[in-house]
């Protein structure tokens, strides 16, 4: 049996096809892990079936996409690949992109294994969505920003950002890990529990949250190591939703919606923020993670 480049097989739980090297993954069709192909031989014109057969890992298959749609023991995956922006798209409908008529939204670029953002003019932000949507998920990120720019991780953003935010305000009375409603939202709602009270290593409690301060002002500049990467993560689930977020691993913020008012879906969204001049300051961001939950939240 002669079988011809091009092929596209789908058995086993994903769909593949045939390339010169042998099968390659195009994306994941459900949750089924292996998958028998045939030993195959390269001849003149297309390969050839020689009568054995192979149990071949998803994990062992080079992939088409960005990011590895196949989730690790834990139900985590990768969703941005370290090298380039494939499984992401940068929106300008948002109101940070309004210095250039919506027609750009920031500057996203790949530097060395991470996401950089900024300005790409003066006073013009943006965000960069993930293509695929999430309902009920965990999403977490590597962060080394410069202090200053304001950005933030959006939570079943829409194109417009319209999203419940994990705050990234990082500058001088900015905080991390406060909830927001952003865009359509209405800045509803707006919790937090500390701020930086003008430097990066200085933070006072802030009362407004439902959620203490588990991380004393005064211990501040060593659980927080700016200028190295910081780990952020945000938890959504249910609508009205409820929103767990966490800094280097302790909990910051818990905030649960008493009426829906944003759809059950939407994308993951890392934002620089429009206004001032930030085209010479950038947002960080590496091992983007994601984890889907059930509904009730649980893995």
């Amino acid at each position: 049996m002669r079988l011809k480049k091009g092929l596209e097989h789908s058995r086993g739980g994903f769909l593949a096809r045939l390339v010169a090297g042998g099968w390659i993954r195009l994306r994941a069709v459900n949750s089924l892990k292996t998958m028998n192909v045939p030993c195959l031989r390269w001849v003149s014109g297309g390969f050839q079936r020689i009568g054995c057969s192979l149990l071949v890992s998803l994990a062992s298959v080079v992939s088409a996409a960005g990011a590895d749609p196949v989730p690790d023991a834990g139900g985590w995956r990768t969703l941005f690949d370290g090298k380039t922006l494939q499984g992401w798209h940068v929106s300008a409908q948002t109101g940070h992109s309004r210095a250039s008529g919506n027609t750009t939204g920031g500057r996203w670029v790949v530097e060395n294994g991470a996401i950089v953002g900024s300005q790409d003019i003066v006073g013009n932000g943006g965000i960069i969505l993930t293509d695929e949507v999430f309902g009920d998920f965990e999403v977490v990120v590597e962060m080394n920003n410069d202090f200053g720019p304001d950005s933030g991780l959006f939570l079943r953003s829409t194109e417009d950002g319209t999203a419940f935010q994990a705050m990234i305000d990082y500058h001088g009375r900015g905080n991390l890990m406060g909830v927001y409603g952003e865009g359509k939202l209405g800045g509803k709602p707006a919790v937090m529990n500390f701020r930086f009270d003008g430097k990066v290593t200085d933070i006072v409690a802030v009362t407004n949250g439902p959620t203490p301060l588990l991380v004393k002002p005064e211990s501040w500049a060593f659980f927080w190591r700016h200028g190295q990467w910081n780990e952020l993560r945000a938890r959504i689930v249910s609508n009205p939703p409820t929103i767990t977020t966490w800094i280097n691993g302790v909990k910051m913020m818990e905030w649960t919606e008493t009426v829906k008012r944003h759809p059950d879906t939407g994308r993951i969204a890392l934002q620089v923020h429009g206004g001032g001049d930030l085209t010479r300051q950038f947002v960080r961001y590496r091992n983007v993670r994601v984890k889907v939950l059930s509904p009730e939240g649980g893995g």
